[in-house]
């Protein structure tokens, strides 16, 4: 059977080898149980699409098992008919789970009193697991100091904002976040004690106690809707997984951008690439990556 995607792996192993984690063989005795268990909120009613990238994203970054938790009074649909090993709830009722080993909120939340509500209720929940915030969850708190001041207290926390967003938490402006991103990010990872990704060309990492990290991988064709969810998912599944959490982060936004110049490499091109062919090829490098460095 011919290969699905064509690159030079040699022009990624040497960034792959900064992730050992990422890029170790899987332990022959392992079970689902072992590669963790993602719990995404977010998809509101007409937004539900950006939970379904981002769980499609976790599920094919190696998660053992992922929740989609919609923020609708019912599921807008049965199972998703592509992926039916992702499973679904309704968001308030996932959040009672108590298996979930990372967790994604954000994607598609919206930003009425649900949305708000959702999110004051997962910070009720344990501090010890993982919670990345994304998408509607940052304009949440950039709006509501209560909700910032809890942020702040959690301490196994990463935030993936594009400028627009940083500028809000920053109470700042796009401009300025974008005339000295070193500074805001760095800003960010203080002010929240967080892991930030500044997302954008060359996405930067700022992480508490650690150096500055700058994101080479990746090309335009990350500018279309989605592809954050979908570096959300393949995040959250990393840190599911037991990651530790700074290489969780820098590897992720790695692993996203290399997907895309792997398609790109593929003469799939840059114009018109999908959120949705992304988790795919990152899930194809990955395990070839995984055998070139055994």
């Amino acid at each position: 059977m011919p290969e699905l995607y064509h690159t030079d792996l040699t022009r990624f192993t040497e960034s792959a080898k900064q992730f050992p984690n990422i890029f170790k063989a899987r332990a022959v005795d392992s079970h689902k149980g072992t590669h963790g268990t993602l719990g995404i909120v977010g998809g509101a009613a007409g937004m539900s699409g950006a939970v379904v990238l981002a769980a499609e994203a976790a599920i094919y970054s190696g998660c053992g098992k992922v929740w989609a938790g919609f923020n609708q009074s019912a599921l807008p649909m049965p199972l998703i008919p592509e992926r039916p090993e992702i499973m679904l709830a309704i968001a308030a009722t996932l959040q009672k789970r108590n298996d979930i080993t990372a967790w994604v909120v954000g994607c598609g939340l919206d930003l009425e009193a649900s949305g708000t509500l959702l999110l004051h209720t997962q910070f009720t929940l344990s501090h010890d697991i993982p919670l990345l915030l994304d998408a509607d969850a940052l304009t949440l708190v950039a709006h509501d100091e209560n909700l910032a001041a809890t942020c702040r207290e959690h301490p196994a926390l990463v935030l993936t904002p594009h400028p627009a967003e940083a500028a809000r938490l920053l109470g700042s402006s796009t401009a300025s976040v974008q005339a000295d991103r070193v500074a805001a990010v760095q800003c960010l990872s203080e002010t929240f004690n967080a892991t930030v990704v500044l997302k954008g060309r060359h996405s930067l990492v700022a992480e508490p106690g650690a150096a500055l990290y700058t994101n080479t991988s990746g090309n335009a064709g990350l500018a279309t809707a989605g592809s954050g969810d979908v570096l959300s998912g393949i995040i959250g599944a990393l840190l599911a997984q037991g990651i530790p959490i700074g290489e969780a982060v820098r590897g992720g936004v790695w692993l996203h951008g290399a997907a895309a110049d792997v398609l790109r490499d593929s003469q799939i091109g840059e114009i018109g690439m999908l959120s949705g062919e992304l988790a795919p090829a990152a899930r194809w490098l990955r395990n070839r990556l995984v055998a070139a460095l055994a």
